[in-house]
């Protein structure tokens, strides 16, 4: 089985396109495009690894032509790598999503659906929601929540992390911090990007 044949495969596995792929893993768009037009011949050994490792194969498996499968436990079927981000910012109304810090493995049983990814929680201001400076979030991408949801919130160039509240012509975005007034904004200057769906606490 071909490299290409493979990656189809793990695409079909995660739910992935060729354009998702090289969002989720940071391999460039027309990189993965040249393996299906060009050919997997002079594929760099640090995309291979890199993609290796977003799927969680065995670099064996990619390079392998005669290695038709991995069993369960080498695929960790039951985990999807997310990415971690560090800047979310908007442009010509789309949504750039970049400097990747890294990926999470991430158990398929907290995703219902959709699309997910991570963020770095900033500040004190949601502390009284027991997020703090550094926690993982893990957010689904949605363009709309519910009174009272707590969503990252794009504003500007800073994504914010805020209980969302819909009040006529203007949305108040509040804190869980009484040391952090509320902030209005007007819809059109405040884009949610996702409801907040788990702060994922390391020991």
């Amino acid at each position: 089985m071909k490299l290409t044949d493979k990656l189809d495969l793990l695409m079909d596995r995660y739910g992935l396109t060729r354009m998702g792929l090289s969002k989720s893993s940071g391999v460039p768009y027309m990189t993965i495009v040249n393996f299906y037009e060009k050919g997997t011949d002079n594929v760099k050994l640090s995309t291979l690894r890199k993609l290796a490792d977003f799927f969680r194969v065995s670099l064996d498996y990619l390079v392998d032509d005669t290695i038709e499968e991995e069993s369960p436990e080498e695929t960790h079927s039951d985990v999807v790598n997310i990415p971690i981000y560090g800047k979310i910012c908007c442009g010509d109304g789309g949504l750039a999503f970049e400097d990747i810090e890294g990926y999470e493995a991430t158990p398929k049983e907290w995703l219902n659906g959709g699309e997910y990814f991570y963020l770095r929680a900033k500040g004190e201001s949601m502390a009284g929601a027991r997020i703090y400076e550094g926690d993982l979030l893990l957010i689904r991408a949605q363009p709309d929540v519910e009174n009272g949801e707590i969503a990252a919130v794009l504003i500007g160039e800073d994504a914010v992390l805020k209980r969302v509240y819909k009040n006529g012509d203007q949305i108040v975005l509040q804190s869980e911090n009484p040391n952090f007034p509320p902030i209005f904004v007007p819809p059109h200057q405040a884009r949610i990007l996702g409801k907040l769906k788990m702060n994922v606490i390391k020991y």
